[in-house]
């Protein structure tokens, strides 16, 4: 079939997760006739199938045949799962790469040498791009298998390497011509290139991106997709800092550095190609094809200075050269580089000053891996001067347009570097990065810091930010296919509503059915419910017969809870003010609450009024998720908590005057679904318990809003039910969990 010239093209990647799954192919097929439909020409890239690379690397890097056969297993049943799940049988195209693979491990346990190696790791996206081809024709799509290998040769400047070649990316009017002929659906692979000879040749890890992006270059296509199993490009790691933001739009400057410093969701080399025929490109969820992602091109010209995201990277090695002899000596940067590249080492980050020159190693070569030829490296480095070589580090890098302009702005942010050893501090040339190279211990909490500084107290109503991880993951409950209670009781709530314009009305039922939903929650041994929430003496008692607490804030909710509640017990309410005056905090102990003290000015002014009581202190954990820019419960701009490094005073203080402290307390964030988050916080608890041996509870609380109201508003003859989602407001704040501390040890249990 012919297609019609003169047709834009479209270049779409998918990587391995998304041609692992049926849902995927589903996904692919789909965008594939949207854009066939709306007279487009398609261009797809795929990548290996998830895990598949990094199997054939084991085998290339040499095994021995116990593990050979492992492999080889494994990679057989991924092939053969993802055919059964789709319903297809291999086609003939699948079975001679399936065979060629196979000649190639019958002869691998050794390592192998560039060129085979090549071959070998080049058949993931063989095998790949053969069964999508399949999966398109069944779907009625009549798409063509192209060799990628006959459509991208490398440069001539890339010399000999055939595992990180680089190709050309001169529009090519003759392929444009051939793909054309043969129709307008195609399927070729990612990662894999031609040689001057022929032979295979491997862009790089990752480099299923950049083949995308030069073969899209060559169409000159209109716009290139990058589909991967993420959103698109987030303002810091969400996997550590879950309120990054989703980076709507980005420059090609701003994507390549973020790329470059450590963002994972883009190969770095990708960039360059589209940038120079200015194609736009676009980073989308498989799994959410309707989002929008993140879209990168040129920069627009009044575009404001600002911090667009935090990124790290990890196993940076820092070495300084030392010589006082280098001061206005000629060509010490040029000898010594010159060592640099003799061994092959590659210079990522420079910083310099009189007698010293500060280097970090590109952390993607490598060399410096390899302790004998590091050794060599070393000795010819320190015929010419004093080397010291600090391994293992980490670099931060705040990644924005003008980076230099907004200076006076990181003041605060630098800040956070107080008492951390900085091993190099550098701005890159363009004016896009500020890069910090610390040591590991600190570089967690310092990239949150940062971002939560830089970027989540800035992001509110900017266009350039999307929402946060946190809300693009949320999970969400299952609907209730029953009828909403209200539904059942609308004449009710009509008499209700006599004499009222408009009011929030909480069924009791569904609070009593929400109570029962977190008592069922086993890796808890209490929880509380906050007062701040809704008061109403008919939902407390309604909790308080499921099993549920109070916890208060105040005096007055404290004696609200007694009046209200029959029964109601003072030692079983948590009272956690905030800056109470001491007038609160001498009634609540009086009372017999168990008093929560959140700051360290207070046991310090007043400690005897504490003398020979049992507390709670809350800390400042230096973690947190979530936050407003308005409500931040911990962290450098936390007003609740106790900070760490006030500790050991506090503790002190309270010991003097016979206080104990019999339980901790800590507020997580809000929004938390992050496994991660709980065990960092109950981590960071257990390394504080040895100063309080007294302490046998340990209190996390965050927002979570259980019991949604229902607006109702008066009008004839009907009831209007609005909705609630979980806000920052009082209203929405919930619920309080316990864990009781069976051991001072290296665990704690729950009931």
């Amino acid at each position: 079939m012919q297609n019609e010239p003169n047709r834009p093209w479209r270049v779409m990647k998918f990587g391995g997760t998304s041609v692992s799954s049926v849902e995927g192919w589903y996904t692919i097929c789909d965008q594939a006739r949207r854009n066939m439909e709306s007279g487009k020409q398609v261009l797809i890239v795929v990548s290996a199938l998830s895990g598949v690379t990094n199997l054939l690397t084991r085998l290339a890097e040499g095994v021995d045949v116990a593990e050979k056969d492992e492999i080889h297993s494994e990679l057989g049943a991924k092939h053969r799962n993802l055919h059964a799940a789709l319903e297809l049988e291999p086609s003939t195209e699948f079975l001679h790469y399936w065979d060629s693979l196979l000649e190639l491990l019958d002869q691998s346990g050794q390592a192998m040498e560039p060129a085979r190696r090549a071959q070998l790791l080049a058949h993931g996206e063989l095998l790949s791009s053969t069964i999508g081809r399949q999966v398109l024709n069944a779907a009625g799509l009549d798409a063509s298998w192209q060799d990628a290998r006959s459509m991208l040769q490398t440069s001539p400047d890339s010399g000999t390497e055939v595992l990180d070649a680089r190709c050309g990316d001169h529009r090519d009017p003759d392929l444009e011509k051939r793909l054309t002929e043969q129709g307008s659906l195609h399927i070729t692979q990612g990662f894999i290139a031609a040689g001057p000879g022929g032979e295979t040749c491997l862009l790089g890890r990752g480099g299923s991106d950049t083949s995308a992006a030069y073969l899209a270059a060559r169409l000159a296509a209109e716009s290139l997709e990058i589909w991967t199993d993420v959103p698109g490009i987030f303002s810091a790691d969400p996997r550590v800092v879950p309120e990054a933001r989703l980076l709507q739009r980005l420059s090609y400057s701003e994507a390549q550095e973020l790329a470059s410093m450590g963002a994972k969701v883009l190969h770095p080399p990708s960039i360059q190609p589209a940038r120079h025929h200015s194609i736009p490109v676009s980073i989308k969820d498989t799994n959410r094809p309707l989002e929008a992602g993140t879209r990168i091109e040129a920069r627009t010209p009044r575009e404001e200075a600002q911090v667009k995201g935090v990124v790290s990277r990890d196993n940076i090695t820092v070495m300084t050269m030392e010589n006082p002899a280098m001061w206005r000596q000629a060509g010490f940067l040029a000898d010594a580089f010159a060592v640099f590249k003799s061994h092959g080492y590659s210079v990522d980050l420079v910083s310099t000053s009189e007698s010293t020159v500060t280097v970090s190693l590109d952390p993607q070569v490598p060399a410096h891996f390899d302790e004998t030829r590091m050794a060599a490296f070393l000795a010819d480095l320190e015929a010419l001067c004093k080397v010291t070589v600090h391994n293992g580090c980490v670099s931060i890098s705040l990644v924005g347009n003008a980076i230099r302009t907004i200076l006076g702005r990181l003041s605060a942010a630098l800040d956070v570097f107080q008492d951390r050893h900085v091993h190099m501090v550098t701005q890159s040339a363009n004016d896009l990065n500020l890069t910090l190279v610390v040591d590991p211990e600190h570089a967690l909490s310092l990239v949150r810091k940062l971002h939560q500084l830089l970027i989540a107290s800035q992001a509110e109503n900017r266009p350039e930010f999307g929402p946060s991880w946190t809300e693009l993951t949320r999970l969400v409950q299952p609907v209730d296919q029953a009828d909403p209670w209200w539904k059942d009781k609308a004449e009710q709530l009509c008499r209700v509503m006599q004499g009222h314009d408009s009011a929030y009305v909480y069924d009791l039922d569904s609070a009593r059915q929400a109570a029962r939903r977190l008592q069922d929650l086993n890796a808890v041994s209490r929880v509380l419910y906050a007062m701040k929430a809704n008061d109403h003496a008919g939902l407390l008692n309604v909790l308080a017969a499921e099993g549920i607490g109070f916890e208060c804030v105040s005096m007055e909710e404290v004696r609200h809870a007694l009046g209200s509640v029959p029964g109601a017990r003072a030692e079983e309410i948590l009272f956690t003010p905030n800056f109470a005056p001491r007038h609160e905090y001498e009634a609540a102990l009086e009372t017999g609450v168990q008093l929560t003290v959140d700051n360290s000015w207070v046991i310090q002014q007043w400690p005897e009024v504490f003398a020979g009581r049992d507390i709670f202190l809350r800390l400042d954990l230096d973690t947190g998720y979530g936050h407003h820019k308005k409500v931040i419960t911990s962290g450098a701009d936390s007003k609740f908590g106790i900070s760490l490094e006030h500790l050991e005073d506090v503790q002190r203080t309270l010991s003097e005057h016979g206080a104990r402290v019999t339980g901790l307390h800590a507020h997580t964030g809000r929004g938390v679904i992050n496994a991660e988050v709980w065990r960092e916080q109950l981590q960071r608890f257990l390394e504080v318990l040895p100063a309080f041996p007294d302490a046998s509870m340990l209190w996390v609380a965050w927002q979570f809003a259980t019991l949604q109201p229902s607006r109702v508003r008066r009008a004839p003859q009907t009831v209007e039910r609005r909705e609630f989602r979980p806000t920052n407001s009082a209203r929405h704040r919930a619920c309080r969990f316990v864990h009781r501390l069976k051991c001072h040890g290296n665990s704690t249990s729950s009931r």
